[in-house]
C-alpha cells in the first residue's frame, strides 16, 4: 500500500483534472440512475395506460428526509403520469433521451479529463526515471541489465496506469452508482434490497484471496518481460556477431523459451484475475433468482408492489451487477499496479553515489595539475583494481598510460571525471578534492575520446555538436577540418545533414572515430582523455586519426591510454602499470634503458626485438 500512496503523489500536478473528473462523474451517476427509473413510468404507461397519475395534495403532509424523497418522487410522478398516455410515452420518451444524452456527455468529459492525469502520471514517471537513471554512477549499470531497465521505464510505466484509474475513477464511479441505484431500489422496495445484498460478503472474501496471487504473479511477468527486452537489445546490437557464428537458430530458441515462461506467466494472472468477475457474477444471479422469486410472490401474493414497479426494481438491482463487478477488480488492478511500481521505484530509490555534496565549488577553470594521492579503488568491494597510487599531471603535459591488459588503466582515467570514486585516497585538480566540486562543472573541462565511439542515430552536424544548442555551421566545419572529417562528410549525400544511422553503422570505425574527435575539438576542454583511440582502426584511417588527435593535443592536458607504444613514444611522460600499482615512470628512451623492466618486455614484444 505504502508503493501505491507514493504512486498517487504523481497525481498532485494534475488534480484541477482529477476534480473535474469527479465531478463529472458525480452527475454521471445521477443521470444513470434516472435514465434507469425512468423505466418505471414507461413500462406503466406501457402495460396500464389508464392508470391515474398519483396525487400531490399531501406532498407536505410528512416530515424528514424520508419524507422529502417521498415528496419529490410523488412530484416527479404526478408530472410524468399527468397527461393522455400518448402525452405521458412522449413526455417520458423526451426525458429518457435527455437523461442518457447528458449521462453520455458527462461519461466522455469524465474518461477525458481522468486521461490527461493518467497519461501526465505515466510522462512525469518515465521522465523522473529517465532523468535517474542520468544521474546514476557507471557502476549501476554494468550491475543492471540494460534490457531490463528499458523494460521498467516502457513496460512497467503503463502499468501504473490502471492503479490510478481504480483509485479516482472506478472507487469513485462505481460506489456513486451503487448508492444512486441502491437508493432507487430502497425507494421501491427496502425488504428485497436488503435481500440482494447478502452477495457482497462472499465476494468481498474471494476478492481478497485472488488480490494477494496478482500481486506474486505480476512481479513475476515483469521481470520476464524484462528478459525478452534484454535478450532482444542484445541480440539486435550483436547482429553481425549471431550471423557471424551462424547462431540466428540458438537465438531463436533462447528467445522463444523466455516468450514461453512469459506466456505462461500472464496465463496464471489472466486465470486468476478472471475468477473474481465470474465468481462474482454467479453470485449476484443467485442472488437474482431469489429477488426474482421473492419479488414474484410480493406482487402475485401480497400485491405489495405492482408489476411495472418489480420489473422497474429488478432493471435497478440489475444494473448494480456491473458496478460491483468493477470494485471487485479493483483490488487486483492496484496489486498490479503496485507491483509494477515496486520495479519502478527501486530504481527511483537507488541513491547516487556520485553527487554533489552541500555546497559544492564550481571548477571555473583549470589553473595547474591533477593529482592522485594514495589512491585504491575496487569495484563492489573486490580486489583492489588499483592500488597506492601516487602521480600528479601537470596542466599542458602529455601522459601515456600503458600496461597488460586488466591492470587498471581505464579504471584510472575513469576517477578523472568522477565516473567514480577511490575507496581509499584522492583525486585532487589545483588542489581541491574532486569530491568537493561540482560534477558537471568538472566534466565540463574534459573531454574524452574512447575506442568505442558512442554516435547517435542523427545528423552528422548535431553528432559532432551534441549538447551544443544553436552551434554555428562554420564552427562544426572547422572542429570536422581538424579532426580529418570534413573531405568524407562533403562527399556525403546530405552532407552535414547525413543521418548516420544507430551508432553510426553508416559510416566506417574510421569516419566514426574522426566525428567523435570533431565532437572533442568543438567542446575544446582543456583537459582530454583518450582510450584506446586507435587500436581498432586499419592503417590509413589511423595515420588521419593519429594527425586530428595530434591537432587536438595541442596545447592540453592530455592522458592518452594506448596498447600501440609506436602512439605514445613522444609522450613528456609514460606511466606503466601493472597489476593496479605504477611500476614504471618515464621517457619513452629512459624507460628502454631498463632491460628488465616491464616496459621494456612489453616493446620487444611488440616489436618482435
Amino acid at each position: 500500500m505504502n508503493i501505491y500512496l507514493r504512486i498517487l503523489r504523481y497525481v498532485r500536478p494534475y488534480w484541477k483534472y482529477v476534480i473535474i473528473s469527479i465531478a463529472c462523474t458525480v452527475f454521471y451517476s445521477i443521470f444513470s440512475g434516472i435514465s434507469i427509473y425512468l423505466m418505471i413510468p414507461l413500462l406503466e404507461t406501457l402495460f396500464n395506460p389508464k392508470t391515474a397519475p398519483p396525487s400531490a395534495d399531501g406532498l407536505e403532509t410528512t416530515l424528514g428526509v424520508s419524507g422529502i424523497i417521498e415528496n419529490v418522487k410523488l412530484a416527479f410522478q404526478s408530472y410524468i403520469m399527468s397527461g393522455t398516455p400518448t402525452e405521458v410515452l412522449l413526455k417520458v420518451s423526451l426525458i429518457i433521451f435527455f437523461a442518457f444524452l447528458l449521462r453520455n456527455l458527462f461519461g466522455y468529459f469524465q474518461s477525458y479529463f481522468m486521461a490527461y492525469a493518467e497519461e501526465g502520471v505515466i510522462k512525469d514517471l518515465r521522465n523522473a526515471l529517465y532523468c535517474h537513471l542520468h544521474n546514476l554512477p557507471l557502476g549501476y549499470f554494468t550491475n543492471e541489465r540494460t534490457g531490463d531497465l528499458i523494460s521498467r521505464v516502457i513496460n512497467d510505466v503503463p502499468l501504473v496506469n490502471s492503479g490510478i484509474t481504480a483509485g479516482f475513477v472506478t472507487l469513485v464511479r462505481e460506489p456513486l452508482l451503487l448508492i444512486v441505484f441502491l437508493f432507487l431500489a430502497f425507494s421501491l422496495s427496502w425488504k428485497l434490497t436488503l435481500l440482494s445484498l447478502v452477495v457482497f460478503p462472499f465476494a468481498l472474501l474471494i476478492i481478497g484471496w485472488i488480490a494477494l496471487k496478482l500481486h506474486k504473479e505480476r512481479g513475476l511477468s515483469q521481470a520476464l518481460l524484462g528478459d525478452i527486452t534484454s535478450v532482444l537489445q542484445e541480440t539486435i546490437s550483436g547482429v553481425k556477431v549471431v550471423k557471424a557464428f551462424g547462431m540466428e537458430e540458438f537465438e531463436n530458441k533462447k528467445f522463444a523459451k523466455t516468450t514461453w515462461q512469459y506466456f505462461c506467466s500472464l496465463l496464471k494472472i489472466i486465470r486468476t484475475r478472471n475468477l473474481s468477475s465470474p465468481t462474482t457474477e454467479i453470485l449476484s444471479v443467485a442472488a437474482g433468482a431469489v429477488i426474482i422469486w421473492y419479488g414474484g410472490t410480493q406482487v402475485l401474493l401480497e400485491q405489495s408492489l405492482n408489476a411495472s414497479q418489480f420489473l422497474g426494481f429488478l432493471i435497478i438491482i440489475f444494473q448494480t451487477m456491473p458496478p460491483v463487478k468493477e470494485l471487485t477488480s479493483v483490488n487486483n488492478r492496484v496489486q498490479e499496479s503496485a507491483a509494477a511500481g515496486k520495479r519502478i521505484f527501486e530504481i527511483l530509490d537507488t541513491e547516487p553515489q556520485i553527487k554533489d555534496v552541500t555546497n559544492a565549488i564550481e571548477l571555473e577553470e583549470f589553473r595547474s595539475e591533477i593529482e592522485f594521492s594514495d589512491v585504491t579503488f575496487s569495484y563492489d568491494s573486490q580486489l583492489p583494481v588499483l592500488k597506492n597510487i601516487g602521480l600528479k599531471i601537470r596542466k599542458g603535459e602529455v601522459v601515456a598510460i600503458v600496461g597488460p591488459s586488466g591492470s587498471g588503466k581505464s579504471t584510472l582515467v575513469d576517477l578523472i571525471p568522477r565516473f567514480y570514486d577511490p575507496v581509499g585516497g584522492e583525486v585532487r585538480i589545483d588542489g581541491i578534492n574532486l569530491k568537493q566540486l561540482k560534477v558537471k562543472s568538472l566534466r565540463e573541462k574534459i573531454g574524452i575520446v574512447t575506442q568505442e565511439t558512442i554516435l547517435f542515430n542523427d545528423t552528422v552536424r548535431n553528432n559532432i555538436a551534441y549538447g551544443l544548442e544553436d552551434c554555428p555551421l562554420e564552427k562544426i566545419i572547422e572542429a570536422a577540418k581538424a579532426a580529418n572529417a570534413h573531405n568524407f562528410i562533403s562527399d556525403m549525400p546530405q552532407q552535414y545533414n547525413s543521418i548516420i544511422g544507430e551508432r553510426g553503422v553508416k559510416i566506417s570505425g574510421g569516419e566514426r572515430q574522426r566525428l567523435s574527435l570533431a565532437r572533442a575539438i568543438l567542446k575544446n576542454p582543456p583537459v582530454l582523455i583518450l582510450d584506446e583511440a586507435t587500436s581498432a582502426l586499419d592503417t590509413e584511417s589511423e595515420i588521419l586519426v593519429q594527425e586530428a588527435i595530434d591537432h587536438l593535443m595541442t596545447g592540453r592536458t592530455s592522458i592518452v591510454i594506448a596498447h600501440r607504444l609506436s602512439t605514445v613514444q613522444h609522450a613528456d611522460r609514460i606511466i606503466v602499470l601493472n597489476e593496479g600499482r605504477i611500476v614504471e615512470m618515464g621517457k619513452h628512451n629512459e624507460l628502454l634503458e631498463n632491460s628488465s623492466g616491464l616496459y621494456k618486455k612489453l616493446y620487444a614484444l611488440q616489436f618482435r626485438i
